[in-house]
């Protein structure tokens, strides 16, 4: 059977012993995302009603303050176990049980009527609209007897929905009926519900909308029973994952382990799914505005995000970045710290698919430009293929300690490290996997690491016990993962592309950092038409943001607000 799109139509009503923050930090953080993460749920919008009564502070249960709505790829899949499942106390965590019992829910389920009509229809669901426009939703909904259902959308799609159209702000209307799977196929009349988006700005209950509305009435006496009417400001925009930073955040953590939210600071650990399921861990932080500019940072290979969170603390230090920017940092391919994060996706790993998770993690996140990416060694080269790839998804970007290209010496010597791990044959023995699996080990983790800093750092200085700590990232990764991951630095070369580079690009590097601090200078020359800017962070290695994150934090702080 022929799959049918439809929307999920939700409306809520807090009580009032149910705090607003309480209810937004479960529904922008808990609820909403883990229906974004279905297969087949392909958006959701909060709306917040505009029509309470003068003076009210809060809607009714007659009269809910709150309207969320979902479009589905096919409404039967509501009836699904995988859909269900949610509902399942033991799926619910002990949040969601305590406050649902406190809100009073009506859903309901419409297939979609109608396809996309007029020129100027706007798509909501771009970040890069639903972040820069307000938007009112004027949701419509239309009681209608069975006899008169064809004639009322004969007259809703040739003269009702042109009307609309032509008003300045009018952005889209779309039109469902009750579904089917609540619907019963004998009823005597059906709701129909119309969903119009509007400009805020354009007049909307000006002469030319109220034009129209007297015209509706009086075309809909005879062919409806009953009309209802509600006006909605946008809200809020789910996604598949929580990115809520409110300043209220409560600490809380999801059935399946895999989600947190912390309070101090205020951040939110989850993962993100890419369209080839793997999972990727990331941790975000920073200003509590949900539109403030993101950064993404890139790590190495063998290493996890960790790497950043000096960095993070030393630019998060500063008021004004705390409050302009948000840091999201993530576990890239290879590291294998979820249960659920296959090595063995059909797509070989290179540094272009590690480009596209970045594109992946934007639209999870529903940014359509990330103010910078940062990314180190494999998360340098990264960040410059993504820069080079999606010049429209990226403002700035930050590679470090990276190379332009692969060496043709790049597979034999990883290689070799590989068969240096399968010697050792250490398998792991911490929280990260839920059954013991083989592991880089410690030989290869002592030669790498003792490589990426200099010696001072690692041999009794200030810096050892975080040098020790980046040591058993590498130590613990995953062997399999490790072998998928590195394919990506076997063969890459970006030198012919570099000159055209048009995003706004940095090039730092350790000063003790072997050759590279030679190669990333002639890297910067090469960038762009007028080369790209040229950052040594002395006394650091192959991890600057670790063993400089003072001084770190400054070269970046000082690209982005240059």
């Amino acid at each position: 059977m022929a799959p049918t799109p439809g929307l999920l139509y939700v409306t809520m009503q807090p009580t009032p012993s149910l705090p607003p923050s309480a209810f937004h930090d479960w529904y922008n953080n808990e609820h909403g995302p883990n229906r974004l993460r279905l297969p087949f749920c392909k958006n959701g919008f909060r709306y917040r009603a505009l029509d309470l009564p003068a003076g009210a502070e809060t809607g009714t249960k007659e009269l809910p303050e709150w309207m969320a709505c979902y479009d589905m790829t096919d409404t039967a899949e509501l009836l699904s176990k995988t859909y269900l499942t949610l509902r399942e106390p033991s799926v619910k965590t002990q949040r969601e049980k305590d406050v649902m019992a406190k809100i009073a829910v009506d859903r309901k389920t419409f297939d979609l009527d109608t396809k996309k009509v007029g020129s100027k229809w706007v798509e909501l669901e771009d970040p890069a609209i639903s972040q820069t426009v307000e938007n009112v939703l004027v949701a419509v909904t239309t009681t209608v007897e069975m006899s008169n259902l064809e004639a009322f959308k004969k007259w809703h799609s040739e003269s009702h929905i042109p009307a609309l159209s032509s008003l300045a702000g009018w952005r889209r209307t779309r039109r469902y009926v009750r579904s089917k799977i609540e619907h019963p196929g004998d009823a005597s009349e059906i709701e129909v519900l119309t969903l119009h988006d509007f400009d805020p700005s354009n007049g909307l209950g000006g002469p030319e909308h109220k034009s129209i509305q007297e015209s509706a009435k009086s075309d809909l006496t005879s062919l409806t029973k009953k009309i209802v009417m509600r006006k909605y400001a946008l809200s809020y925009i789910f996604g598949p994952c929580p990115r809520y930073l409110a300043p209220s955040l409560s600490s809380w953590t999801s059935t399946d382990g895999l989600t947190h939210t912390h309070t101090s600071p205020p951040a939110i650990s989850s993962y993100i799914t890419t369209p080839d399921g793997i999972t990727l861990p990331y941790r975000l932080q920073g200003s509590q505005n949900p539109t403030a500019p993101l950064i993404i940072c890139v790590n190495s290979i063998l290493t996890t995000h960790g790497i950043w969170d000096a960095f993070v603390a030393s630019f998060l230090s500063s008021a004004e970045n705390s409050k302009n920017y948000r840091i999201l940092r993530y576990n890239a391919r290879g590291r294998t710290s979820l249960p659920s994060s296959s090595t063995a996706s059909a797509n070989q790993v290179t540094v272009a698919l590690l480009a596209s998770d970045v594109i992946a993690i934007l639209d999870a996140l529903k940014v359509a430009k990330a103010a910078a990416l940062i990314g180190v060694s494999l998360g340098g080269a990264t960040v410059l293929r993504t820069a080079l790839s999606y010049p429209d998804r990226v403002e700035k970007f930050i590679a470090c300690d990276t190379n332009a290209f692969a060496p043709p010496s790049n597979p034999k010597a990883w290689g070799e490290r590989i068969e240096m791990c399968e010697a050792e044959g250490a398998v792991s023995s911490s929280s990260e996997s839920d059954e013991e699996e083989p592991i880089v080990g410690e030989n290869l983790a002592e030669a790498t690491t003792r490589r990426w800093f200099v010696p001072e750092s690692y041999d009794g200085g200030d810096m050892e016990k975080e040098t020790q700590r980046v040591k058993e990232m590498v130590r613990s990764n995953s062997l399999a993962g490790f072998k998928t991951g590195v394919q990506a630095l076997y063969a890459y070369d970006f030198r012919d592309e570099m000159a055209g580079g048009q995003v706004p690009g940095a090039f730092v590097v350790g000063g003790g950092d072997g050759v590279l601090p030679k190669s990333m200078e002639g890297m910067a020359r090469s960038y762009g038409k007028g080369g790209g800017v040229f950052r040594v962070v002395e006394g650091a290695g192959h991890l600057p943001m670790v063993e400089k994150p003072g001084e770190f934090a400054g070269v970046v702080g000082e690209f982005l607000e240059g």
